[in-house]
């Protein structure tokens, strides 16, 4: 389950686009955190927001080893983005180039209701406001008409001369609004940032070969089958960080980097990364898998810098 009134059904598309792995449906993205512990990483940019890289937002990027795990476990399956849309809107006619038009009449419509709904409440706003101000300028003018009835001292008025008029109208006009006009019927143009209305994506003919992965994929199965989460380790120079549960909830407990089992370690990578593990609080966790058909055969060592 996605959310609280969606469910995924079957397997799930990741688009291949470009050697890269990506998400577009929010509620698949919801699905694989929730039930098979994928985070992945947003890099879409915020419409409300471009200009920025600290909050982003869709498509989501899997890592391979991850777009990997998904296809062995029939969870999702990939799909050659570029080849699958060329094929689709080069054959899209009749009926279904119909239902894709009356989408984006749909959304254009809703989209002019909601700039129309903000224009309305921009005028009340106005013409609220231009009420306030006639109501204070018809007191004020009530006010001076009450003064102008009670006797004056002429002599104050000698020194100034009958012609001498002020720079400064003595009341501010009070600011016109525009009577609302008549809203167009017609729908805004819309650019759709998705088209999975109009792609039928059936998994028979787009299957992909599965993702190429590094040596580090046998240790990534074997923590995510302990129910662990993991995030890329560029940060900290490290295949994967490791968290015992959702990011969003908890701090990350090991830097994973995974090796084959015959390959040498330099002396410099274990010293240097236990003493990066154990100063930021983590633990710096080493792994591979060994020789053995029986089960699940790889091991992992986890390293702490003493001295620190």
């Amino acid at each position: 389950m996605a959310s609280g009134d969606t469910m995924i059904d079957g397997p799930v598309p990741i688009s291949r686009i470009a050697g890269r792995y990506l998400v577009f449906d929010i509620n698949v993205v919801t699905y694989l955190r929730r039930t098979h512990h994928i985070c992945g990483v947003l890099i879409g940019s915020i419409p409300q927001v471009p200009q920025q890289n600290v909050f982003l937002g869709l498509p989501v990027e899997l890592l391979p080893e991850e777009a990997r795990l998904l296809v062995e476990k029939e969870v999702a399956y990939i799909v050659d983005d570029a080849s699958q849309h060329r094929e689709t809107f080069s054959t899209l006619v009749g009926d279904d180039r119909r239902k894709y038009l009356d989408s984006l009449r749909s959304q254009g419509r809703k989209s002019r209701r909601a700039a129309e709904e903000v224009s309305q409440k921009k005028i009340e706003k106005g013409l609220a406001k231009q009420a306030l101000l006639r109501a204070s300028k018809d007191t004020l003018q009530s006010t001076v008409a009450k003064s102008s009835t009670e006797p004056t001292d002429v002599t104050s008025f000698s020194n100034s001369s009958p012609s001498e008029e002020s720079l400064f109208p003595d009341h501010p006009s009070l600011p016109t609004v525009s009577s609302p006009s008549v809203p167009s019927s017609a729908p805004y143009a819309v650019t759709t940032t998705t088209t999975s209305s109009v792609l039928p994506l059936s998994q028979g003919h787009i299957q992909q070969p599965d993702p190429v992965v590094p040596a580090s994929y046998a240790l990534f199965c074997h923590l995510h089958a302990l129910d662990y989460f993991m995030t890329p380790g560029l940060r900290f120079g490290c295949d994967y960080t490791v968290y015992p549960g959702d990011p969003l909830r908890f701090h990350s407990h090991f830097l994973a980097v995974g090796h084959d089992w015959e390959e040498e370690i330099p002396l410099i990578d274990l010293v240097g990364g236990g003493r990066l593990g154990t100063g930021v609080k983590k633990g710096f966790l080493i792994g591979g898998e060994g020789p053995g058909t029986q089960g699940n055969t790889v091991r992992p060592f986890c390293i702490e810098w003493g001295g620190m």
